[in-house]
């Protein structure tokens, strides 16, 4: 039988196997604590910083997707400090990304009270929307880096590694190695990055074309037009 933990979130005492991780243990007490990286099929990348909750005792915000449970720990999910802290980074993501497209990020926002023009000044992140293939278009402007479709891409799921970063700070993007079209790459269109993106970065062609305006009977006639897929893997 594993260890149990007992420790305190919100006021309410919760005992759960020795592991357990924060996040884990608050949605036991129907806790919600919004995230934006973390997926449950995935490795927890702890890069979003949305999940932070006040730890008592500890002298910074601690990430609730991986720190695990303590014994006797005193834990503030929705503290003034994290809610402070949670709507700074929604602003700050609206400054600079387009959020229009993430559901969770807007009702996140609107439960805050975030202002998305306060940091209206701040520099716009501005990518091509790449059109590369016949299954799915990548519009990295709607790119928050979550880190998911690398990892679905990598160890967590596919293992085949078409996915990488590229440059640093922040024009930071997701990218292929040498920013080679998809087709040159070791992508097998198996559609999992598509399926874990929170925000439209990534989506199906189908869905795109859509958008744009093309009637659902010229579709298969569109899609004819994107690249080929035979020098994929040479």
């Amino acid at each position: 039988m594993s260890q149990q933990v007992t420790l305190t979130i919100d006021g309410h005492q919760v005992t759960v196997p020795a592991g357990t991780t924060v996040l884990q243990a608050a949605e036991t007490l129907g806790i919600e604590i919004p995230h934006l990286c973390y997926h449950p099929a995935l490795t927890p990348p702890a890069v979003c910083r949305l999940c932070v909750v006040e730890w008592e005792g500890a002298r910074t915000l601690v990430p609730a997707c991986v720190a695990q449970v303590r014994d006797g720990a005193v834990v503030r999910t929705h503290s003034e400090r994290v809610l402070r802290a949670r709507r700074t980074i929604l602003e700050l993501l609206h400054s600079a990304v387009d959020l229009s497209e993430a559901p969770d990020a807007l009702a996140y926002g609107q439960a805050l009270g975030v202002d998305p023009q306060r940091f209206a000044d701040g520099e716009r992140r501005h990518f091509p929307v790449y059109e590369d293939n016949p299954f799915y278009v990548r519009d990295y402007a709607k790119c928050v880096l979550c880190w998911r479709c690398v990892e679905a891409c990598g160890d967590d799921m596919q293992f085949t590694y078409a996915l990488s970063l590229g440059e640093r700070g922040f024009h930071t993007h997701i990218a292929t190695f040498f920013d080679a079209p998809m087709p040159e790459t070791t992508c097998v269109f198996c559609g999992n990055c598509v399926g874990v993106c929170p925000t439209g970065a990534l989506k199906s062609l189908e869905e795109h074309l859509l958008e744009q305006g093309i009637p659902p009977e010229h579709l298969s006639a569109e899609k004819r037009r994107r690249p080929p897929l035979e020098g994929n893997r040479e």
